[in-house]
């Protein structure tokens, strides 16, 4: 692979829960805890795990809609947030998608504006911005001539999607978050939107950060998968080699959870059990621990760190590490 477009090492968030009389924080939730991957320019990354795990905060620390209590993020090799990339200057390299479409668009600009705005903040002449945002509009499916003068709540779902992505590529970014940008259309609509994204992004050559609860629409779109439990990654690899041999038992649970229409492949029993842990209180070591089938004493003492296990694959856990104490670990190699 070549270098990375998009490095983050060490990200972590922390939101307070409780504060005492002069309101400091006696605890707090960890709401994203050390995550390090990769994006290469050209690729769309998916990443899953349960409500609460830290997928969409991510997306809001990358873009720094939140402040990050820790951690860095470089682009190009330029760290994020310094005088050799500022965060307007990143911004307007790297735009985002949220899942709300009605809430994301002002509802007293019109769609023309709305696409416009961006533009003319970052220095876009008007009638520049104006016409780039009713060539986007075009690409998106929308005829300008009928949608432009509108308002958001004039709208379907659907289209509202499609004037958000027309939005984000307002500024012509490179990289696309895209935080559950089908999740609250319903399936025809979504099929139509996840192909226009995929159209789009051989059209103008972007990167995405695909974040999704669907199993198969992230297996649809992603070229690489990012598993997160709990604010840790727990395993990173290609697509395919994920949804056939997964290693980390929370993804072999994840997967299982997606539904069959074979009549064979019926789910018998639920593919795990148990509650994800107070995030103000995390258990020691492994995370998952708690509600894993193979955990054993070292996985409670330890928290295992990823550790490729092929070209591109990375897992976090102790059956994966050689010599980690665990009985179904690999032996060390002599």
């Amino acid at each position: 692979m070549s270098a990375p477009l998009l490095e983050v090492r060490g990200l972590v968030k922390t939101f307070p829960a409780r504060r005492d009389l002069f309101g400091r924080a006696t605890s707090v939730v960890s709401a994203v805890d050390g995550v390090d991957f990769d994006l290469y320019e050209g690729e769309t990354l998916g990443v899953v795990g349960e409500s609460g795990c830290g997928k969409s905060t991510t997306a809001r620390l990358l873009l720094h809609l939140l402040d990050a209590t820790a951690g860095t993020i470089r682009f190009e090799g330029r760290t994020v947030g310094s005088r050799e990339l500022p965060w307007k200057a990143f911004r307007r390299q790297v735009q985002i998608v949220f899942q709300d479409s009605y809430a994301s668009l002002n509802p007293r600009l019109t769609v023309a504006e709305s696409v416009a705005f961006g533009p003319r903040v970052h220095g876009v002449p008007r009638a520049e911005a104006e016409a780039r945002a009713h060539e986007l509009l075009a690409r998106v499916g929308l005829e300008p001539a009928r949608f432009a003068g509108r308002f958001p709540h004039e709208l379907s779902g659907g289209q509202r999607q499609r004037v958000n992505i027309a939005r984000a590529l307002a500024l012509q970014p490179r990289v696309l978050v895209l935080d559950e940008p089908v999740s609250a259309l319903d399936k025809s609509v979504e099929a139509q939107v996840l192909n226009l994204l995929l159209d789009l992004k051989d059209a103008f050559r972007l990167t995405y950060l695909f974040i999704s609860h669907d199993l198969e629409v992230v297996r649809y779109m992603s070229d690489r998968v990012l598993v997160m439990y709990l604010g840790r990654v727990a395993e990173i690899g290609p697509t395919e080699e994920i949804y056939r041999a997964s290693r980390h038992p929370y993804t072999t649970a994840l997967l299982a959870s997606m539904l069959s229409m074979d009549p064979d492949r019926r789910t018998e029993a639920a593919p795990i059990s148990g509650d994800p842990p107070n995030p103000i209180d995390p258990p020691p070591g492994c995370r998952f621990h708690t509600r894993c089938a193979f955990a054993e004493d070292v996985c409670a003492r330890r928290a295992p760190a990823p550790t490729a296990i092929a070209p591109g694959h990375a897992v976090a856990c102790h059956m994966s590490v050689a010599g980690s104490g665990h009985s179904r670990a690999p032996a060390r190699a002599a």
